[in-house]
């Protein structure tokens, strides 16, 4: 975590110089473009059209590509510093109602569910007692992706299903008829910023490597059961009961 922090610093600085200059660049650019286009004017012969193609097509587009991947690095460092900081911070324990808790959260993306043609389908939930803001955004990352990753064409169904299991454990499972995932992912998939199959939705690989650092740090684990065009499986595995020390972590 510590050095997550230090690196994401380190990182921003030189970043934003970079940011900074290409905006100067930019104004530069639109200052010359003014110019040769008086020039343009008065004498057209004197200004040649290489030129011309550089300052209205080569460099805007340049600086487009700097502006893009500067916009992803700095993406990339917030991520970083939001798994740093979510490991920093004091779990607590409540009796969660886990099925409002999905109906809630089904609720927030009814519209990108039904713009996509799909449905959530929530079934009555084991309780569990566990921290409310990590299990939220675990489930909240798992419904999101499963709605992004539903196929097009394919009227789409996401099921949230949960069973206890013995020794004091319960399984929750978010099972989709989307796009599936490819076997060589399966693990992958789970890593920071690796991304499986066609690369035409927005994110930056982080949402599932927090899912299975915020399981684990909750005393639990998450799974996958995929096939390629058919859909995923997510299963999450947690205590029902999440026992803290007198610090807020997790009691072993």
């Amino acid at each position: 975590q510590r050095f997550a922090y230090i690196v994401s610093h380190d990182l921003r600085s030189p970043l934003v110089n970079v940011m900074g200059y290409t905006a100067e660049l930019e104004q530069a650019g639109r200052i010359i473009d003014r110019q040769m286009t008086k020039v343009e004017t008065v004498v057209p012969d004197l200004v040649e059209s290489d030129a011309l193609a550089a300052v209205r097509e080569d460099i805007p587009e340049a600086i487009g590509f700097i502006r893009a991947s500067t916009e992803k690095m700095d993406r990339l460092i917030n991520a970083i510093l939001k798994l740093s900081r979510e490991g920093r911070r004091n779990l607590s324990s409540e009796t969660l109602d886990m099925t409002t808790m999905l109906e809630k959260i089904a609720a927030s993306v009814h519209h990108q569910t039904e713009s996509a043609g799909g449905e959530i389908v929530v079934d009555t939930l084991p309780v569990i007692d566990s921290d409310r803001l990590s299990v939220e955004q675990v489930m909240g990352n798992l419904i999101d992706n499963a709605v992004k990753y539903l196929e097009p064409g394919r009227p789409g169904r996401i099921v949230v299903s949960g069973r206890d299991l013995p020794q004091g454990w319960v399984e929750y499972s978010i099972a989709d008829n989307g796009r599936g995932i490819a076997p060589r992912d399966h693990e992958r998939i789970f890593d920071l910023f690796r991304r499986a199959g066609r690369q035409d939705q927005k994110g930056e690989g982080l949402g599932l490597a927090f899912v299975r650092n915020s399981a684990r740090r909750l005393g639990g684990d998450i799974s996958v059961e995929s096939t390629l065009g058919e859909g995923s499986t997510f299963r999450l595995k947690l205590p029902k009961r999440l026992t803290l020390d007198e610090t807020g972590g997790l009691n072993e």
